[in-house]
This record gives C-alpha cells, structure tokens and sequence, in this order.
C-alpha cells in the first residue's frame, strides 16, 4: 500500500488551485480549506453552510477523536465561502453534493482531487488525506514548531507528527547530503 504525500511544491498547489478556480467554486474551496485547516476528511464534508458563514473562526467536534478544534478563518478564505454560500440556505452542506440532499462523500473528494492531480501533473500519491499532510508540512516548514503541529493534528508524539508529514525522510537525507568529515 501506498502512503499519500503532502503536496510539498508551493508551485503545485498554485496551479491546482488555478485549475480548481476554472471548473467548480466548491472543490476550489475543498482544497483551500482542506490545506488551511489540517482538518480530516470527514471533518470538512461534514461541514454545514451555518459552521462558516459570517463566521470567524469554525468550531467542530472531531469525528475521529471526539475533541474540540476551533480553527480561524483567514480572509482569503472568507472570501471565497462568501462567494459559495451567497444565496444558500445556512442548513445547506458546504460541500452539497449534485446528486441528492447530502454532502458529497469521501470517494467524490478522492476523485476530485485523483482528477485535478492528473491534470496538474503532480507525481506524488494523492489522496484525500494529502490535504491535511500538506497543511502540516507547510506549517512545519514555516513555523517549525513540531509542538505546535503535533496539538493542532492531535498527534500523540512530535516523532508521529514528523513521519505523518514526511519531514522525518526529507531532515535525513537533507543531513546527510550536508554531512561531510
């Protein structure tokens, strides 16, 4: 089985979004959100129009653990949830999907982002998990408080945090290569 990867190139992500920005307004915001966030998966579909409009910050309850995340909503962002939620109803799932009344699943998100890493030519394993693994890497590679990321992903230890984010590989060879007696 293969892991999923961040996507580690700020490039990559510029043109995914350029790409997402010319087809649907919502997978453009699944992704944005997705990579801003470190939510899972199931965290951002179960999101309702009500959790983010007019709102600064979102409060949820974790699926996976049970926890409480509050996360802020930066105005990039903002903008664009405004520009979606226009004219919806706030019990509408942020992430409506076109068939049926519920949000879109787990498998449409995969497809979505299989499809726009196909058309951007990304050559890493992709999955809905990348979004989360992007933040964190991103985050990491800004901040590089290990700490700080490991209680924003709920992570049990800095060590789980940098192998999720595939920092642990990257530190090694980068040492190594730098490493000279």
């Amino acid at each position: 089985m293969n892991l999923v990867e961040p996507i580690r190139s700020m490039q990559d992500i510029e043109r995914v979004k350029r790409i997402l920005s010319e087809k649907k307004q919502r997978d453009l915001l699944l992704f944005v959100l997705g990579i801003n966030s470190g939510l899972r998966i199931s965290d951002l579909l179960n999101l309702k129009i009500s959790d983010v409009k007019n709102k600064n910050k979102v409060q949820i309850i974790e699926k996976k653990t049970g926890k409480k995340k509050i996360f802020p909503i930066i105005k990039p962002i903002k903008n664009l949830i405004n520009n979606i939620t226009k004219n919806k109803s706030e019990n509408d799932w942020l992430f409506k999907s076109q068939k049926g009344e519920g949000a879109i699943t787990r498998i449409q998100a995969y497809r979505i982002l299989k499809q726009v890493s196909k058309i951007a030519k990304l050559s890493i394993n992709i999955g809905t998990h990348t979004l989360r693994k992007t933040f964190g890497y991103h985050f990491y590679k800004k901040t590089k408080d290990i700490a700080l990321l490991q209680s924003i992903l709920n992570h049990s230890s800095p060590k789980v945090t940098l192998k999720y984010i595939g920092i642990n590989q990257e530190i090694i060879e980068s040492s190594l290569l730098a490493f000279c007696l």
